[in-house]
């Protein structure tokens, strides 16, 4: 028999239990460590715009971001991305990343992003008040990959209670420069 003509074994025996040590994006269990980063805990979701001068135009796009934890003293962060158009109607998947942010009691931080298009990036940076600002320690990238070679980030959570962002980028062959800019607002977990 292959492993495609198998038929799963029936009843709660067969079903895996959760896992142990689930993530969460609430701050039951937050370490220590990550009070800097504490308000940040959570779904996001809004809309942003983004332009580069090898691209023909500028773009509009929404995007939802997840911080959570386990307990250990760093966040899990994910982004996702979809472009739109000027109605607001999903036109294609974009961005995509994931990661880990560690975060130090007195704010210093570091980060590790990886991209589907074949793109890994360490930060470092700082927390301050309700600002996170990083820049790339070392970007590398699989051989078909786009050629970047450093981004900074800007997080920031406003008095109103959405988190703004804003990442500048450097790649093919253009220096450091405004790349995508959003305003998110917290979004319940299913």
């Amino acid at each position: 028999m292959s492993e495609h003509e198998r038929t799963p074994a029936a009843g709660p025996e067969a079903a895996f239990p959760p896992a142990p040590w689930p993530d969460t994006c609430t701050t039951e269990g937050l370490h220590p460590w990550l009070e800097p980063v504490r308000a940040f805990l959570g779904r996001w979701r809004g809309r942003g715009e983004g332009s580069y001068p090898t691209l023909a135009e500028g773009f509009a796009y929404e995007q939802e971001i997840t911080f959570s934890h386990d307990g250990r003293p760093f966040l899990h962060y994910e982004a996702r991305a979809w472009l739109v158009d000027e109605h607001g109607t999903p036109l294609r998947p974009s961005g995509r990343e994931t990661g880990w942010w560690r975060v130090t009691p007195e704010g210093y931080m570091e980060a590790l992003l990886a991209h589907p298009t074949g793109i890994a990036e360490t930060y470092t940076g700082r927390v301050t008040g309700n600002t996170v600002e990083m820049a790339t320690e070392a970007v590398v990238r699989t051989p078909v990959a786009k050629e970047v070679t450093a981004e900074h980030r800007r997080y920031v959570l406003a008095d109103d209670g959405t988190l703004g962002y804003a990442t500048q980028l450097a790649g093919v062959g253009q220096p450091l420069q405004h790349h995508l800019a959003a305003t998110l607002r917290p979004y319940p977990l299913p």
